[in-house]
């Protein structure tokens, strides 16, 4: 069996999917993207398929080796998440190939069902409390907020209340039953974030995401050590090499993307590594379909898994939601807030062709949005 052909789609809201087809008439899907950056995504897929063309699909382990060594400059988002869509789509021709799904291909599954979790926003107290009371009513048992919108490098009082009050508003809705996440998303200084945390410990979130930038992972120590609070972070770390320092300093959760952070291959690789430090793996997935599919494949197969993220709803999702381009959204279909085991060969979703090459036609230009200080100074997004 041989790849005859690469193809990508960049489709609304904001993705990238690539379609990896073979000689046997086998096909594979993909989601290799950078939010914001689709375009120079695709790039590098179309270079690294002049390499993968005319090769045996199921040598996905060598094929990894070439496409993340093979050029002297190696890493970094662009490159890892084109090999990550990559990855996906070579895993999902395996799974096909042989019957089975991906996670029997990892090893067999650890569980029967992935338990998941629904984002709301968290910038509106009284907003808040009513996506919260829909997700519950759905069924799930977490959710996901934001911490706080643009933030002083110092946070002031105010700002500081501010996040206890929503984050407070929140627990009052869940119960001590249920669960709160809380995304930081980089916007907190190593100061700020060691005094929210110290007051956001009463109400016990899950874990708190990103407390500082991915950059001065260097000052995640001695957050640990401070913090009452589990934390978390990884959606902007590509590599098991880039995640060692995070989990030595003693995150309590890693974070990689299955889009970002070279596929199934390599987070497979990573939540290894992060069992031996005694960490669990929380996959970071704002994304779509063939992403989340990829994600619940690993979850299954991993005995440190915590929980899933997933984008249904989300507030990025205008012009398609997650079942947008399925075929059959039974697999997405959530139990009790959680993702039943499928079986299904390959990754275990059936993507609609159709709707994927007529939404490429009209495609999208999505870009994240820049904020600025009162000062009008740069603000992290």
């Amino acid at each position: 069996m041989k790849i005859t052909r690469i193809e990508t789609f960049q489709v609304p809201p904001r993705w990238l999917f690539c379609r990896v087809e073979t000689d046997d008439g086998v096909v594979g899907w993909g989601e290799p993207v950078v939010e914001g950056r689709a375009e120079v995504v695709r790039a590098a897929v179309d270079v690294l398929a002049e390499y993968l063309v005319g090769q045996d699909p199921l040598r996905i382990q060598d094929h990894w080796q070439v496409l993340t060594k093979g050029g002297f400059y190696r890493g970094g988002p662009v490159l890892s998440s084109a090999v990550a869509g990559l990855d996906q789509a070579l895993w999902d021709i395996a799974g096909k190939t042989y019957g089975a799904p991906v996670h029997a291909l990892l090893g067999g599954p650890v569980r029967e069902r992935v338990r998941v979790y629904a984002w709301v926003g968290g910038d509106e107290p009284a907003e808040l409390r009513e996506q919260i009371a829909a997700q519950v009513e759905a069924g799930f048992t977490a959710v996901k907020m934001n911490g706080a919108g643009v933030t002083s490098p110092i946070a002031t009082a105010a700002e500081t209340a501010a996040v206890v009050d929503r984050v407070a508003a929140a627990r009052e809705v869940l119960g001590p039953g249920r669960d709160v996440a809380v995304d930081f998303h980089g916007r907190f200084t190593a100061a700020s974030a060691r005094r929210v945390l110290a007051e956001l410990a009463p109400l016990h979130p899950l874990f708190v995401e990103e407390p500082v930038l991915p950059e001065h992972g260097h000052l995640l120590p001695g957050l640990v050590e401070a913090s009452p609070v589990p934390l978390a972070t990884g959606e902007r770390l590509y590599s098991r090499a880039e995640f060692l320092p995070a989990l030595t300093a003693g995150v309590a959760v890693a974070q990689p993307d299955l889009s970002h952070a070279g596929g199934i291959t390599e987070v497979h690789r990573i939540a290894s590594l992060a069992d031996t430090y005694g960490a669990q793996l929380a996959p970071h997935c704002p994304l779509g379909p063939i992403a989340l599919a990829a994600s619940l494949q690993v979850a299954f197969a991993t005995p440190n898994f915590l929980i899933q993220e997933q984008s249904r709803g989300i507030h990025y999702n205008k012009d398609a939601d997650l079942l947008s381009y399925l075929a059959d959204p039974t697999p997405f279909r959530f139990v009790d807030g959680h993702a039943p085991r499928n079986d299904a060969p390959g990754l275990g979703v059936t993507v609609d062709e159709t709707a994927v090459r007529a939404a490429d036609r009209a495609g999208h230009a999505w870009r994240n949005p820049v904020w600025r200080h009162a000062d009008d100074s740069f603000a992290e997004w």
